[in-house]
């Protein structure tokens, strides 16, 4: 997970638990191609109260790691 994701996390009052739920539980809504690092993945799904719409953002790095980019509270 990102400096970034960890600040955007915490400003839209979410946990790393949201985080979890949201992508274990959620879908791939969009695959964002064409930047040389690799697709950007966008998951959304509900957060571990099971209400709170989450969108995660990520990518799929060399060493096979998901890297969370960004993470917010869908509005």
């Amino acid at each position: 997970m990102t400096h970034h994701a960890v600040e955007e996390m915490a400003e839209d009052n979410l946990g790393i638990f949201d985080v979890e739920a949201a992508i274990l539980n959620g879908q791939i809504t969009k695959v964002e191609r064409g930047d040389l690092r690799g697709p950007r993945y966008i998951i959304e799904g509900a957060g571990i109260d099971q209400s709170t719409p989450v969108g995660v953002v990520g990518r799929f790095k060399e060493t096979g790691i998901f890297l969370i980019i960004t993470v917010y509270e869908i509005t």
